[in-house]
């Protein structure tokens, strides 16, 4: 802490203050992060094999195209103002960065990403949930002959999510909600979109999956590495390279702007950067919670929203608004407590 920091709460704890912002503290609201872990997202299974030296070929070129701060802010692939405008938003070859030139490595075209296995009919998907918001989840998987060695495009997916499901359950920190999955083969991505409802910020994640045994790219491939999801092991070994803290805000969140950036080449003009959105492709919240919605679980947890997070949804502020406000009514008690004291020492030079 600096001498300058140690002034400052030196005065606050004087005045009795200290107690007092504490509790202001813990009532803003964590910010929302996570990131699919089943089937396996991009950015988690890099994350998974290690930041400083991944194992695969496409994780090494993601580090080197992003660098390894990227993949230590593994739950954080966002937009902050989404408010369900992904098409409008994210520019086509840019999805699974969600427009962020932070996360640009899980852009690259490549067959080589690590995948998960998957099969047509029943599956249960997990999101790890590292901050918990209400809000809904939408699924959507690549069209027959999608090419994953050409830039990922809106025209690529099917038009409708084969999976919708709002406030799912919580075992262990994820989020855990069924789904029934179509009917592929080869190698697809499914594309998840985690859109909150009590602020208008939205996750974004690529799934590398494999139907059936081709598990390489095309006719002579070698075949692609199995994508493991992080561990809480590697999580919280992770968590001090991290400039978000998986259970809420950082220290330096509002500093840094983690957890909410914006697009840095999406467009918010009206006009899609893909095709045209319409009804539930348009990522728009659901109202209702989906059929396949899991309605009982046992020893599960439904996600929590704290007042702050609920004043959010009501002003349409975003996560820094109640550090802006803490930090001004802060501000205004030290800068009393100087008037009071500088007061007192004339009056006592008198």
């Amino acid at each position: 802490m600096t001498a300058r920091r140690r002034r400052t709460a030196a005065s606050v704890a004087a005045l009795g203050l200290a107690p007092l912002a504490l509790t202001a503290l813990s009532a803003a609201p964590a910010s929302a992060h996570g990131s699919m872990t089943d089937p396996v997202s991009r950015v988690s299974a890099c994350y998974a094999q290690g930041p400083e030296s991944p194992d695969s070929a496409a994780c090494k070129a993601a580090v080197a195209a992003s660098g390894g701060q990227a993949f230590y802010d593994w739950n954080a692939v966002n937009i902050a103002n989404a408010a369900g405008k992904h098409r409008q938003l994210i520019p086509d070859g840019e999805l699974c960065s969600a427009g962020n030139d932070k996360y640009k490595g899980l852009d690259l075209p490549r067959a080589d990403w690590p995948a998960s296995a998957l099969a047509a009919g029943k599956h249960t998907f997990r999101y790890k949930g590292t901050a918990p918001h209400k809000g809904s989840f939408e699924l959507y998987i690549t069209k027959d002959g999608y090419d994953p060695a050409k830039p990922l495009k809106w025209s690529d997916l099917e038009a409708e999510p084969f999976v919708s499901v709002t406030d799912p359950l919580m075992e262990n920190g994820d989020y855990v909600f069924d789904g029934t999955v179509p009917g592929k083969s080869g190698r697809h991505l499914v594309y998840s979109v985690w859109q909150r409802s009590d602020s208008p910020e939205a996750f974004y994640t690529c799934s590398d999956v494999v139907f059936g045994k081709d598990t390489g790219g095309g006719s002579g491939a070698a075949p692609a590495p199995v994508a493991s999801a992080p561990s809480e092991q590697d999580i919280a070994d992770g968590a001090d390279e991290s400039s978000v803290e998986h259970g809420g805000h950082g220290d330096d969140d509002h500093e840094t702007g983690a957890g909410q950036t914006a697009p840095a080449t999406g467009r918010d003009d009206g006009r899609p950067a893909g095709e045209p959105a319409t009804g539930s492709a348009a990522g728009k919240p659901a109202e209702e919670p989906a059929a396949n919605a899991p309605q009982t679980r046992s020893d599960a947890t439904r996600p929590v929203t704290t007042a702050a997070g609920e004043n959010l949804a009501e002003t349409g502020g975003d996560s820094t608004t109640p550090y802006i406000a803490i930090g001004g009514a802060a501000a205004l008690a030290v800068g009393a407590a100087v008037m009071f004291g500088s007061v007192r020492r004339r009056a006592a030079r008198r």
